[in-house]
């Protein structure tokens, strides 16, 4: 497979074959003068014109097609070509539109054109083509070095995602430049915002530390969402999928486009459930979009608010080893109910986002941003839980009709009430040879952990709170970044971040006289530079630093043991990029070395969160290639490659007895718990006619380590999965677009699991460590189907 994988993207960049193509020049209607960057677009196939303003787009060899231009601050140019075998020239003139229609957001954390960092786009045609309700971490599976998982096994619900071998905890998310990370966490919990790939119109996904960004460190990835889409023309549309396992979705979009030259409306309404591939994994998912605008010849303002609620059965314990292969959906959660399992094991969640954005030019070539925002969430996990200790509770034994009652079953709720608020800023500057950014911003967070019991079988008042814990947190971070044009070829790259956290935590359940009150301060500078070699090509490098706070997680856990420290990674990244109208492609090295990085041990909290520890020396180095190539006028092919190393210097692991007593194992150089070593994919297009797409998806990960000892009994077995993805745009006369859409995924039927955790303990009788394991299976084969309707 590995093998197999290389030589198709090692070939890409070889393979063309005749062709019938359109060309043609964009300019400015006002000036004349080119325009780099418009977006052509020709029967679901697009192109970005280059610095002389030119695209070459392919055709099918008759026929007459739609052409589209668009491009910010110009009104879309719209025109019928005919495809006749021949090479059409069109060339187009853009007329401005005389408002400041660029994207309202910190666009400043975005990698720029000339940026040494390795990064990819997802554009909102391309999120379309397979959002039928899965969250958005199975939408980005075929990016390089992605891994994905479920824990209900279809993608909806609670999904995890890592980036060369980082988790969600490791990669910082910001929506629209407003950072979405948790404060406390540090992961991101996409079940919070359900369905809101339906109203991001791109996708940024920067590998490794990427440039400075708002909110928590990147310590494997950066991802960018904005959903500031500005559209002239009003628009509604409706889109309903239904899949396997009883999964349902159901959108409603709406927009006003341009009211009397200056404002704008947009909503969204979603509702996704499913009965998940798991027992009782059911999720019901509901969720609204609004944005407001108001645009003029130099601002922009706009008010985003949107919710997420989630109810979701827990099924993050995941399947005992010994059920595995006799019962893949095997849910253990509830099951301390005698009789049949509780049937409202359940997470409750809800989350408001609030975002205030102005964007404002001085003049052509200066212009800030400044947004203010507010998150609040609320929510609980209940659980019924069999033969508790009163005293667990801070509740003394009594007696009743003369038996001492010291346990009895109860149902608890475990409460988290925060808010998450603050503001951030950027001044942007373009020039002739210096462009420059200087950004940053202040938030905080508060918030209440407590728990509270709703029933117990005796001894116990309904709603009884026996505990609460109060946490609070403040990030303050600046930045300066600028790029130097030495040459028109020659770019330099400097960037340099200062963070200050102070992060206050009063207790913990399991802790409650532990009170850690921590400050860290933080310098992460980052240099680099770039090359073009032709119009086609171009060289990079980078080198960065990046330092990391440790999560609450992480103090709890780590309490009578020793306190964990904030981490350090150095990364040292070198690329090169390839394209012409036929193929593209991108390979990129890179060495990133950790000083106490906190790597997963594989097992979980009571509440599914991983239980980190601190490594002294470690290490992901590795290449990652990826590309694309037209294989005639009707077959695409798209495929990368990551090939790495992942390793633990000096790894000491602690298990314990029945008697607790300790037992440590000693290993200089052993794997990254959930750090794959090779991790492939490709996408083989086809568009026989006319609105028509067929996509063929494969996806390779090689073996993963449940902890960091390397021992191949705590391991996810390889695997390889297939799907099948179709599109149909029906042409009729109604509507301003009626498609179809049928995803079959996993067609081989493949028993994989992508996720999963161990517990290790030592075995005195055979004088050994052993292991339980526990896995996250993922759906045989299963299908969603789709339409949407466009007005």
């Amino acid at each position: 497979m590995k093998q197999f994988m290389l030589l198709m993207l090692l070939c890409m960049a070889g393979i063309a074959q005749a062709q019938s193509l359109v060309t043609g020049r964009v300019t400015s209607k006002s000036s004349g003068q080119p325009l780099e960057g418009v977006t052509i677009s020709v029967n679901q196939t697009g192109a970005l014109t280059n610095k002389q303003g030119q695209y070459t787009i392919q055709l099918p060899k008759k026929g007459a097609y739609a052409l589209h231009a668009s491009f910010i601050g110009f009104k879309t140019f719209s025109a019928t070509i005919q495809a006749d075998g021949k090479t059409p020239v069109t060339d187009i003139a853009l007329e401005e539109t005389g408002l400041f229609v660029k994207p309202v957001e910190i666009s400043s954390l975005r990698a720029g054109k000339n940026s040494p960092f390795v990064n990819s786009t997802i554009t909102a045609a391309e999120i379309r083509k397979e959002n039928l309700g899965q969250d958005l971490p199975m939408l980005l599976n075929q990016q390089p070095g992605v891994v994905t998982s479920s824990d209900a096994g279809m993608g909806i619900g609670y999904t995890g995602m890592r980036v060369r071998g980082s988790d969600l905890t490791r990669i910082n998310v910001t929506v629209n430049g407003i950072p979405v990370n948790d404060a406390e966490s540090q992961g991101t919990f996409f079940v919070n915002m359900p369905d809101f790939a339906s109203s991001v119109n791109s996708i940024e996904l920067q590998r490794g530390v990427g440039t400075s960004t708002n909110g928590a460190g990147a310590f494997g990835a950066t991802l960018n969402l904005s959903t500031n889409e500005f559209r002239e023309q009003a628009y509604g549309e409706i889109s309903n999928s239904y899949g396997s396992f009883n999964s349902w979705k159901h959108t409603v979009k709406a927009g006003s486009g341009l009211i009397n030259n200056h404002f704008t409306i947009d909503a969204r309404l979603s509702k996704i459930s499913s009965d998940g591939y798991i027992d009782r994994a059911t999720s019901d998912l509901r969720s609204f979009y609004t944005s407001a605008a108001y645009i003029s010849h130099k601002t922009a303002i706009r008010l985003n608010v949107f919710s997420g609620k989630e109810k979701t059965y827990q099924a993050w314990n995941g399947v005992p080893e010994d059920k595995l292969k006799t019962n893949r959906t095997y849910n253990s959660a509830g099951t301390q109910k005698p009789g049949t399992p509780y049937d409202n094991e359940t997470d409750n969640y809800q989350q408001d986002h609030y975002q205030l954005f102005l964007n404002q030019e001085i003049n052509k070539q200066l212009n800030f941003t400044v947004a203010l925002h507010m998150t609040r969430g609320r929510g609980y996990f209940e659980l019924y839980k069999a033969n508790q200790a009163l005293s667990a509770y801070g509740l003394e034994a009594y007696d009743y009709k003369g038996t001492r009652i010291d346990t009895t079953d109860l149902v608890n709720q475990l409460w988290l009430s925060n808010y998450f608020y603050g503001g951030v800023f950027s001044v942007n500057r373009t020039g002739e040879k210096l462009n420059w950014s200087l950004g940053g911003g202040w938030n905080r967070y508060t918030g209440d952990h407590y728990g509270k019991i709703i029933w117990a079988k005796a001894g116990i008042d309904k709603d009884y709170e026996y505990y609460r814990y109060p946490a609070d947190k403040n990030d303050f971070n600046i930045y300066w970044k600028g790029e130097f044009k030495i040459t028109e070829n020659l770019h330099l790259f400097a960037d340099m971040q200062y963070r200050n956290i102070t992060y206050n935590m009063n207790g913990f359940e399991a802790a409650p006289a532990y009170k850690p009150h921590v400050t860290y301060n933080f310098f992460n500078p980052k240099a680099g530079i770039s090359y073009a070699l032709n119009p086609a090509s171009r060289v990079f490098a980078s080198v960065a630093v990046a330092h990391k706070e440790p999560n609450r997680v992480d103090f709890e856990s780590n309490y009578g043991v020793s306190a964990p420290r904030p981490e350090e990674l150095r990364d040292i990244e070198a690329g090169y990029n390839w394209s012409n109208s036929i193929a593209a492609i991108q390979a990129n090295i890179y060495y990133m070395y950790y000083k106490n990085q906190l790597v997963q041990t594989g097992m979980l909290t009571d509440v599914g969160a991983y239980v980190r520890t601190n490594i002294p020396k470690s290490y992901r180095t590795g290449v990652e290639v990826s590309g694309n190539v037209k294989l005639g006028s009707i077959f695409t092919i798209a495929a990368n490659a990551a090939l790495s190393q992942n390793k633990v210097l000096d790894y000491n692991a602690v298990t314990y007895d029945e008697e607790k007593k300790a037992h440590t194992q000693h290993f200089s150089k052993t794997d990254i718990s959930f750090s794959p070593s090779f991790v492939s994919g490709y996408t083989l297009t086809a568009r026989p006619f006319k609105g028509f797409t067929a996509d063929l998806l494969g996806r390779y990960v090689s073996r993963q380590y449940l902890d960091n000892t390397s021992n191949a009994i705590a391991s996810l077995d390889p695997y390889f999965v297939s799907n099948l993805r179709f599109n149909y745009v029906v042409p009729q006369p109604l509507f301003r677009d009626l498609s179809l859409q049928l995803m079959l995924n996993n067609i081989f039927d493949k028993k994989y699991e992508p996720s999963g955790s161990t517990w290790s303990y030592f075995d005195t009788e055979n004088n050994k460590v052993g292991y339980s394991n526990y896995y996250y299976p993922m759906a045989g084969f299963n299908f969603f189907v789709g339409v949407n309707i466009g007005f």
